[in-house]
């Protein structure tokens, strides 16, 4: 393998949705280095963040029945009991709730967290504040989806934060998804919420890291107490 395959290999692809993005960042350097060098190497430095903002890696998803994996990287900032939201229609009482924090230095292309069948989709316009704070889920702009599984019905929620302002969706209600597949992004810094079925125990900690489609939040047959986590 030559070096220039090596370097390449380490380069993840882009996704087609942050190509125009990518293009207007790289023409505003060239306008920059026109008016005053020192700029457009600061719109350099923008571009190559941004196409990595865009970056759309290869996942290897676990996919045993029940599993659960993360629907996007970040850090986990909130595990919680708390009301869905009324449009997934997933009922009036808690249910345990995983949240991702997706900071501007993260993928952001959102994957199933489980296998099955997109029941609901719903969006709902709403504020862009700070996607850490526990009234996000409720406040912020937010796109909701409804997995049907042989087991349970999972909630998905892609929450704008205080600098997205798109919440992009790939897919549609009536639709089969495998886990790890890539159901839509957020441009730029958010959150997913995942609402799983009561009695369901999370599998991660708050603040541990999440890899999008390939973490494991909680399994949904995992009353087996040999499955459990340790923080070191």
């Amino acid at each position: 393998m030559s070096i220039l395959d090596s370097i390449q290999r380490q380069i993840p692809p882009i996704h087609k949705e942050g190509y125009p993005f990518i293009g207007g960042f790289a023409l505003a350097s060239l306008v920059l280095f026109w008016l005053w060098s020192p700029l457009g190497w600061i719109g350099t430095i923008l571009t190559v963040w941004c196409a990595l903002f865009f970056r759309d890696p290869v996942r290897v998803t676990p996919v045993r029945e029940g599993l659960v994996v993360s629907p996007a990287d970040g850090r986990v900032s909130m595990i919680t009991m708390a009301l869905p939201p009324a449009e997934l229609g997933l009922g009036d009482r808690p249910l345990p709730r995983i949240s991702v924090f997706m900071s501007v230095f993260n993928c952001h292309v959102n994957r199933a967290p489980v296998a099955g069948r997109v029941d609901r989709i719903a969006y709902r316009p709403g504020l862009f504040i700070n996607a850490e704070l526990d009234k996000a889920s409720e406040d912020n702009e937010r796109n909701s989806l409804v997995i049907s599984t042989p087991a349970a019905r999972i909630g998905v929620v892609q929450i704008a934060g205080l600098v997205a302002k798109r919440i992009v969706c790939f897919v549609r209600e009536g639709q089969a998804i495998g886990a790890g597949e890539r159901f839509g992004l957020i441009r730029f810094g958010s959150r997913l919420d995942v609402y799983l079925p009561v009695g369901t125990k999370a599998l991660v900690s708050e603040g541990q890291t999440a890899i999008a489609g390939e973490t494991i939040l909680a399994d949904l047959a995992g009353d087996d107490p040999s499955r459990a986590f340790r923080a070191n």
